[in-house]
C-alpha cells in the first residue's frame, strides 16, 4: 500500500507544459527574456528611487517597495520552470515546493494590501493636497509597508502548511508549473472542501478586502479630478494615477479569476497560462507603465505643479485671498 507521505520523501513532479513539448521550446525563449526584462526593469525603478533625492517621495517609497516586491514573486518561480523547460526532469523538492508555497502566498498577499495602500497614497495626494506631506509622513509609510508585509506573512503562515500536510496518497504529479495551492490541493486524495473554504474565505479577505478600498478611493479621486477647473491638472491627476490603475487592473483581474472560482469550475490549461501572466508579464510590465511617466519623473514628477482652485472662507483663512474669494494653490 502506498504512503500518504510519499511527496514529502520523493518531491514532486511539475508536469506544467509537458504535453506540449514543442511549446516548451518557445516559451523558454520568451520567459528567458520576460524574466531579464523583468529583472533590469525593477532593479532600474529600485535604484532611480532610491539615488535621486527628488523622489525620496511617498509614492516613489511605496513603488520601491512594490518593484522589490515583484523581484522576489517572479524569482520565487521563474527560475524553476526556466530549468523544467530546458530539459526532462521536472521534479522539485518537497522542501523547495514548500519554499515556493510559502514565497508566493506571502508575496501575492502583501502586493494586494501593497496596491491599496498606493491608492490610498493617490487619494490623500489628490483629495486631501494641503495635508499631504503632514498625512504621509515616513513613519506612516513605514507602517503601513510593513502592515503589507505583515499581511503577506501571516497568509503564509496560515495557508502554506495546510496546503503542504494534505495527505496525497503516493499522488506527486502536479498539473502546474509551480507548486500552486489550488493545483496542490487538487491532487490531494481526502475531502478538500473545508481547506477550499478556508481558501475562499481568506482570498475574500485578502483579495477582496485591499480591492474594495482601492474603488473607494478612486470614487473620491475621480469626483475630486472632475471637479477641477484645469484641464491641466485633470490631465495630470489621470496620468499619475492611471499607472497605478493600470497595475491594479492586471494584477487583480489575473487573482481573481484564479482564486476567487469554485474549485473544480475553472480550466487548468487556463489557469497556468494566467498564472504564466502573473508571474512574470504583470512584473515586467509594472516598469514600463511607470516608466511611461519619465516626463512627470524628469519634470513634473511631484505634485509641485498640479493646479487646484481652492474656496476658502476669506474671514478664517489666513492666506491671500484673491478679489473673487477664490484663492489658486499651486501644488
Amino acid at each position: 500500500m502506498e504512503r500518504s507521505n510519499d511527496s514529502a520523501e520523493y518531491g514532486f513532479i511539475l508536469l506544467g507544459f509537458s504535453d506540449c513539448p514543442k511549446l516548451e521550446h518557445t516559451l523558454l525563449v520568451f520567459v528567458l527574456i520576460f524574466y531579464l526584462v523583468t529583472l533590469v526593469g525593477n532593479i532600474v525603478i529600485i535604484l532611480v528611487s532610491r539615488l535621486d533625492p527628488c523622489l525620496h517621495t511617498p509614492m516613489y517609497f511605496f513603488l520601491t517597495n512594490l518593484s522589490f516586491l515583484d523581484l522576489c514573486f517572479t524569482t520565487s518561480s521563474i527560475p524553476q520552470l526556466l530549468f523544467n523547460l530546458g530539459g526532462p526532469d521536472k521534479t522539485i523538492s518537497y522542501t523547495g515546493c514548500a519554499i515556493q508555497l510559502f514565497m508566493v502566498l506571502g508575496l501575492g498577499g502583501t502586493e494586494c494590501v501593497l496596491l491599496a495602500v498606493m491608492a490610498y497614497d493617490r487619494f490623500t495626494a489628490i483629495c486631501k493636497p494641503l495635508r499631504y506631506s503632514i498625512i504621509m509622513h515616513p513613519q506612516l509609510c513605514w507602517k503601513l509597508v510593513s502592515v503589507a508585509w505583515g499581511v503577506g506573512l501571516l497568509n503564509s503562515l496560515v495557508m502554506s502548511p495546510v496546503t503542504m500536510t494534505l495527505p496525497r496518497c503516493g499522488r506527486c504529479e502536479v498539473k502546474h508549473f509551480l507548486c500552486e495551492m489550488p493545483a496542490l490541493i487538487k491532487i490531494a486524495c481526502v475531502d478538500t472542501v473545508a481547506v477550499e473554504s478556508t481558501v475562499f474565505i481568506l482570498s475574500v479577505m485578502i483579495v477582496l478586502g485591499p480591492l474594495a478600498l482601492i474603488l473607494v478611493s478612486y470614487s473620491y479621486i475621480a469626483l475630486a479630478v472632475l471637479s477641477m477647473r484645469s484641464a491641466t491638472g485633470r490631465r495630470k491627476a489621470f496620468t499619475t494615477c492611471g499607472s497605478h490603475l493600470t497595475v491594479v487592473s492586471l494584477f487583480y483581474g489575473n487573482i481573481v479569476y484564479m482564486y476567487m472560482q469554485p474549485g473544480q469550475s475553472s480550466s487548468q490549461d487556463q489557469g497556468k497560462f494566467l498564472t504564466l501572466f502573473c508571474n512574470l508579464v504583470t512584473p515586467m510590465l509594472n516598469p514600463v507603465v511607470y516608466t511611461l511617466r519619465n516626463k512627470d519623473v524628469k519634470g513634473d514628477r511631484d505634485f509641485s505643479k498640479w493646479n487646484f482652485r481652492i474656496h476658502l472662507n476669506p474671514a478664517t483663512c489666513p492666506v491671500n485671498i484673491s478679489r473673487d474669494g477664490v484663492w489658486e494653490y499651486i501644488l
